[in-house]
């Protein structure tokens, strides 16, 4: 039996113009969704100002974080409706729902059990690209209100030993 020789496979400038605009619309999408994170948080640290507390500040990191993925998952819909409207992922039905699922995997690095057409094959090492470099921008947005956070409770720490300690000296 003669082994089955797999299609030649050749990148095209098609499928790296294709690749280059999906991960340049990510980018605007979570540039636009990093700020508007930023913004929120910043919002709630001038309402929360006059009287911080933990809960206060978790409330921000919280809320951050789903702002934040849902800012993913909207990074990720641009992929899927490319993937849909070109009909690139190769499975029997190809409908949104597995253009999204096959999307996210990627996306998150985590793989799928389908693969893209050999036409767009390319696009599947791009999307990952994409979500390494938007998950390391969100790490470091999150990072930053985290460590805003900590400093605050550590200063309402030292405020409350410092009465404390003022208390006891009376």
């Amino acid at each position: 039996m003669t082994p089955v020789a797999e299609p030649h496979y050749v990148t095209s400038l098609e499928e790296i113009f294709w690749g280059g605009t999906l991960i340049a619309i990510t980018m605007v999408i979570h540039g636009f969704g990093m700020l508007l994170v930023l913004r929120v948080a910043a919002g709630l640290k001038h309402r929360f100002a006059s009287n911080p507390s933990f809960l206060k500040g978790m409330f921000t990191l919280i809320l951050a974080s789903w702002m934040i993925i849902i800012v993913h998952l909207s990074e990720v819909f641009s992929w899927a409706s490319f993937f849909f409207a070109n009909q690139a992922v190769d499975a029997k039905h190809v409908n949104a729902s597995l253009c999204y699922y096959f999307a996210l995997l990627d996306y998150t690095t985590l793989g799928c059990p389908y693969n893209l057409i050999l036409r767009w094959r390319l696009l599947e090492g791009m999307i990952a690209m994409a979500g390494l470099m938007t998950f390391a921008w969100s790490t470091g947005v999150l990072l930053t209100l985290a460590q805003d956070f900590q400093d605050q409770q550590l200063q309402l720490i030292k405020q409350w030993r410092e009465k404390r300690h003022a208390r006891a000296g009376r």
